[in-house]
């Protein structure tokens, strides 16, 4: 299994899975898609069009992480990767077709939604598969309990994921990614309302990632100052004052630093479900972050602090795992 085409999966964390009926479709979408934040798509073979769709958009946008969907022999195996897809997904586990796909280079994802299923592709060397359909087949319950026994194999849902559902699931942390329609469906794609898709699409990664403000940290010459600027917002707004070995804390939004802090002025804490996904969002925007101030959770392995590399307005800002 590519594991840096499944790292792109996770750092992505939701996948478009989309039927296009109208190769001319591709292009709109895919830029629908990507200006919501979703630089990704999952084309199903269950059209004529499929491959050429396909090909649209990996010419169009080739940065973009495109995969076929619903492929189910070795020819849709041949037609998908000729059209430039980066991975394939099927329904179920068809050990013919996923050995072919394998043999090829490119990363398979088979559906899976019983142990019997998972055995027959770690037997073909998998650790990622689908589980589908997901809600269909007992949700997060049953795949929690299905994932147990495995510990190094991870998934990828799909069906019946939702707005509503998405990020309990992305929660688990053996799943990768989810793959969802509820902002590409039929009939938005029909109607070509690319700009609805976009606004889904945005409250998708809006959900995922979790973004909230935490305190905003202000730069002060020494601790009695410090005290001073926080006893004042204790006055105005009854805010209690809690003193830390840095700085004093002017309730839970404001801290006011014993001297110099990160920033010319300050900084600003952001708080994120996912560090990892959030600085990947942000990469992905062009933003950079100051690698030598990430650090990692003891469990996990995963970031849940980092500062972006450059100020705004005189403040660093950081992203911290809720």
């Amino acid at each position: 299994m590519n594991n840096e085409m499944i790292s792109e999966l996770y750092s992505i964390g939701l996948i478009p899975v989309i039927k296009i009926e109208d190769p001319a479709d591709a292009v709109p979408l895919a830029k629908a898609l990507i200006d919501g934040g979703l630089p990704a798509a999952e084309i199903t073979f269950r059209t004529a069009c499929a491959a050429e769709a396909i090909k649209n958009i990996t010419e169009a946008y080739p940065e973009m992480l495109v995969g076929a969907g619903t492929v189910l022999t070795t020819e849709q195996v041949d037609a998908a990767i000729a059209a430039g897809s980066k991975f394939l997904v099927s329904p179920g586990l068809n050990p013919k077709v996923t050995s072919y796909a394998l043999s090829k280079g490119v990363p398979m994802l088979p559906g899976c939604s019983n142990p019997s299923d998972v055995e027959a592709a770690i037997e073909l060397g998998l650790t990622t598969v689908k589980f589908f359909p997901a809600e269909a087949a007992g949700g997060l319950k049953m795949l929690k309990a299905m994932a147990a026994p495995y510990g190094n194999l991870t998934f990828m849902p799909t069906g019946g994921i939702s707005a509503d559902n998405l990020l309990e699931y992305l929660k688990f942390n053996k799943i990768v990614a989810c793959g969802g329609s509820f902002m590409v469906k039929d009939d938005l794609v029909k109607e070509k309302k690319w700009d609805e898709i976009t606004a889904l699409t945005r409250n998708a990664v809006k959900t995922i990632l979790g973004l909230e403000f935490v305190h905003m940290g202000i730069n002060t010459e020494n601790a009695e100052e410090a005290m001073k600027s926080a006893k004042l917002f204790e006055l105005m707004f009854g805010m209690p004052i809690r003193e830390t070995s840095k700085s004093v804390f002017a309730g839970e939004a404001f801290e006011f630093m014993c001297g110099k802090g990160p920033g010319r002025c300050g900084h600003i804490a952001i708080r994120t479900n996912f560090v990892d996904r959030a600085m990947a969002y942000f990469k992905r925007l062009g933003f950079e972050f100051d690698e030598s101030s990430v650090t990692f959770d003891a469990k996990t392995g995963k970031p849940k602090f980092a500062y972006f590399k450059d100020e705004v307005a005189g403040f660093m800002i950081h992203l911290v795992q809720k």
